[in-house]
C-alpha cells in the first residue's frame, strides 16, 4: 500500500469539520485507493443468520466450554453467560484501586498527551511523546499505559499510578496494540508494514511476525476461550482470524460492500455474536466468529467507528464520526434501542466509559476536543478543548481483572 495514501487516511492531516467536507474527503480516499489496488471488488455471498435469542443465555459450543479448551495461561471465565462480567461498576483490581481516575488523550497532530481530571473536566497537563501518537493502551498485567507513536515508530510508557511520562521503547509501525488473554505476548497492528508482530509484552523484543495479507490491520478482539481473534483491515475491507497460540492466519474473507472500511472490533458478552464497525458503510457487520461466516450489515449512522460495552453489559455504545452521533444496541435482541446526538455536533471516535459506568468518554477527533456523555440519557456534559486530532483515548483505571489492549478492552 502507497505510504502518501496511508498518511492521508489515517496519519495525515484531518479533515475539514463539516460533513460535506469529510464525506467528500472520504470519496476522494476511497478512489485513490482504488487507483493502488487496496480497496476490494465487491464480495459475494448472502447475509448470515443473526441470533435474536437471550444474549445472557450459555452458548452452546462456544462460552460453556470455553473454560475446558481454553487457552493455556488465559485466566478462567468468571461467567460463561458474560465475558464482561469483571467488568462490574467499580470492581477494580488491588493493582489499580488507588490510581487516580484520569483521562488520557492521544493528540495525533499534536504529538501530545492530554490528561484530563474527570471531576472538573480540565486538562491538568500535557505530556510530549513521539510523532504521531494513534491510541493509549493499558497493559495486561493493568500496570502500564502504552501510547503508540505510530509515525515515530516508538510506544511511550505513562505511569497510571501518577500519570506521568516514562520510558520510551522503539517499535516500528505501532499503529495499534493488543494483547493475547494469557499476558503472553503483545500484539502490534503494523498498518503499514500490512504485519501482525507478537512481542514480548514487557520489553517490547520481537518473537513472532506474522504477514497479514491485508491492507491496514488496525483493530481486533479475542474469542471467549481466547484460541483466536479477529482482526480488521481498514483499507482492504478483509477479516482476519487468528490462531492466538500459533500465531498463524485461519482464515481471511472479504466483507461483502465495495469499499468496506471496517474499524473497531467487538464481541458480544455471550462470545456468540461478533460485530465489526465500518466507517465506509456507516454501520456494523454482524457475524459467528466460530464459523467466520460472511456477516450482515446493521446500518447505524455515517462514519461508524468505535465499539464500547457497557457496565453492566447490555448494551453496545456505537460512534458515528461523521453525523456526530451514539447509536444504542441491546445484545439480547440484537436491535438498535436509540441514539445520542453530541451537543453542537461533532466528531465521536475512540473512547471508553467511567470505572462507575455513567460516563461514556469519546475523543472528537475532527474537532480537537473530548466528549463526556451521560450513559443514563445521552447528555453531553462537556466539551473539553485537547490537542490537535484527538484518536484512541483512554479512561483509566477500568475494572477488570486484565486488559486485552487497545483503548481497554478488559476481562
Amino acid at each position: 500500500m502507497p505510504a502518501v495514501f496511508r498518511t492521508a487516511c489515517q496519519n495525515g492531516p484531518l479533515p475539514h469539520r463539516t460533513a460535506q467536507r469529510r464525506t467528500a474527503g472520504r470519496r476522494r480516499l476511497a478512489a485513490a485507493a482504488v487507483l493502488a489496488g487496496v480497496l476490494p471488488a465487491a464480495g459475494c455471498g448472502g447475509p448470515a443468520p443473526h441470533h435474536e435469542g437471550d444474549g445472557h443465555s450459555p452458548s452452546p459450543g462456544t462460552t460453556q466450554a470455553a473454560a475446558a479448551r481454553a487457552l493455556p495461561g488465559m485466566p478462567p471465565v468468571l461467567n460463561p453467560r458474560d465475558l464482561y462480567a469483571a467488568d462490574r461498576p467499580n470492581k477494580l483490581s488491588p493493582v489499580v484501586k488507588d490510581f487516580p481516575s484520569l483521562v488520557y488523550v492521544p493528540n495525533t497532530e499534536s504529538d501530545t498527551v492530554s490528561v484530563i481530571d474527570p471531576k472538573t473536566y480540565k486538562v491538568t497537563h500535557t505530556i510530549p511523546v513521539g510523532r504521531q501518537p494513534q491510541h493509549v493502551v493499558p497493559s495486561w498485567d493493568l500496570k502500564t499505559l502504552w501510547v503508540n507513536n505510530d509515525l515515530g515508530n516508538t510506544l511511550t510508557a505513562i505511569d497510571p499510578a501518577t500519570g506521568k511520562k516514562g520510558r520510551t521503547v522503539d517499535t516500528h509501525d505501532p499503529y495499534n496494540l493488543y494483547f493475547t488473554p494469557n499476558g503472553k505476548y503483545a500484539v502490534v497492528m503494523a498498518s503499514k508494514d500490512r504485519q501482525l508482530v507478537f512481542r514480548d509484552p514487557k520489553t517490547m523484543k520481537v518473537r513472532k511476525t506474522l504477514a497479514a495479507d491485508c491492507a491496514g490491520v488496525n483493530h481486533a478482539d479475542f474469542s471467549a476461550d481466547g484460541r483466536y481473534f479477529i482482526v480488521s483491515c481498514e483499507f482492504s475491507g478483509d477479516l482476519l482470524k487468528v490462531d492466538t497460540e500459533r500465531m498463524r492466519i485461519l482464515a481471511k474473507q472479504r466483507l461483502p460492500r465495495d469499499g468496506a472500511m471496517p474499524q473497531d472490533v467487538k464481541i458480544s458478552p455471550d462470545g456468540r455474536t461478533w460485530y465489526v464497525a465500518d466507517m465506509a458503510s456507516d454501520g456494523v457487520w454482524v457475524l459467528n466468529g466460530d464459523r467466520f461466516t460472511t456477516p450482515r450489515l446493521l446500518h447505524t449512522g455515517k462514519g461508524t467507528h468505535g465499539l464500547y460495552v457497557s457496565r453492566d453489559s447490555r448494551t453496545m455504545y456505537i460512534t458515528n464520526r461523521e453525523e456526530g452521533s451514539i447509536s444504542l444496541l441491546d445484545f439480547r435482541t440484537g436491535r438498535l434501542v436509540g441514539k445520542w446526538h453530541i451537543r453542537g455536533g461533532g466528531s465521536p471516535d475512540m473512547g471508553g466509559i467511567s470505572a462507575d459506568g455513567k460516563v461514556l468518554w469519546l475523543s472528537g477527533r475532527y474537532d480537537a476536543e473530548v466528549y463526556a456523555i451521560d450513559t443514563r440519557n445521552g447528555r453531553t456534559l462537556a466539551k473539553i478543548p485537547v490537542g490537535r486530532g484527538p484518536h484512541g483515548l483512554a479512561v483509566y483505571p477500568q475494572p477488570g481483572r486484565y486488559s486485552l489492549g487497545h483503548t481497554g478492552i478488559f476481562r
